[in-house]
């Protein structure tokens, strides 16, 4: 009989691949000609190329095997503030992120804004660089001072703000109290800038204004339109009364005639 050896039960051990480590450019927050880069070391495979993406779009590609990526910024502005991603091409793919940020750049959605009396108005700001506003504040021009409007004042004023966008709200606009300029102040993280909004208040009959003006034209030309047929009938009675006298006059021509012929013939 063959002597059974008993097989030596020796446990898997779990090997666990170590995240690579990617280096990147510090936080950006002003420049020209600024180059963003990304180094890797102890990536888990062959580098087979490297993308630069910013908000999904692919801004730059390679199909080089370098352990470090570089991507120019021509300037750094609103425009091109943003998360740009380094993307080295492993198995498993491995990215860094390179933040450029730069202060608000605040915009109004209408330089001036037109509101009926008694209705509501909204003035709009927005800001379109990074990182996003953290704190919106409104302002109103009194006296060449500006006022800070807290949301809620006089339950009339009302603010709502998320992200990038800034809503002002007045309900039952005030022909007297509510027109001049507002100012609206984003802050982020690296700074803070402002916009002017002016607000115009109109009246309540203001809406009527171009339905009278249609009413009062028709009027004109109702009016001229009388005083033209009332001249023209008289013509027209004085042309009739000439019409009748015609036959008279050529009765009065023939017996004028017949008398000639008469006397002509005795």
């Amino acid at each position: 009989n063959a002597l059974l050896v008993p097989r030596l039960l020796v446990p898997k051990l779990a090997c666990r691949i170590k995240d690579p480590i990617i280096v990147t450019t510090p936080n950006v927050t002003s420049g020209s000609n600024v180059q963003l880069y990304c180094n890797i070391s102890g990536a888990a495979s062959a580098i087979t190329g490297h993308k630069w993406i910013k908000k999904e779009a692919v801004l730059q590609s390679d199909d080089t095997s370098s352990h470090q990526t570089v991507y120019d910024l021509n300037e750094v502005n609103t425009d091109t503030s943003g998360e740009y991603v380094c993307k080295f091409l492993t198995n498993p793919p491995a990215e860094g992120i390179v933040f450029v940020t730069v202060k608000p750049h605040v915009l109004v959605y209408k330089k001036s804004e037109h509101g009926n009396e008694g209705d509501t108005g909204v003035l709009i700001c927005k800001c379109s660089s990074y990182p996003s506003v953290t704190e919106w504040t409104w302002y109103k021009k009194e006296n060449e001072q500006y006022l800070r409007i807290v949301n809620g004042t006089d339950n009339r004023f009302f603010i709502k703000s998320s992200g990038n966008k800034t809503e002002l709200h007045i309900v039952n606009l005030d022909i007297e109290k509510d027109p001049g300029e507002y100012f609206c102040n984003g802050t982020n993280e690296v700074g803070q800038d402002g916009a002017t909004v002016s607000l115009r208040v109109r009246s309540r009959l203001a809406a009527l204004w171009p339905f009278l003006g249609i009413v009062a034209e028709v009027l004109v030309l109702v009016t001229i339109i009388f005083i033209y047929e009332k001249r023209r009938k008289p013509d027209e009675v004085l042309d009739d009364d000439d019409g009748g006298s015609a036959p008279l006059k050529s009765n009065a021509t023939n017996h004028k005639d017949k008398n000639v012929r008469q006397r002509n013939s005795n």
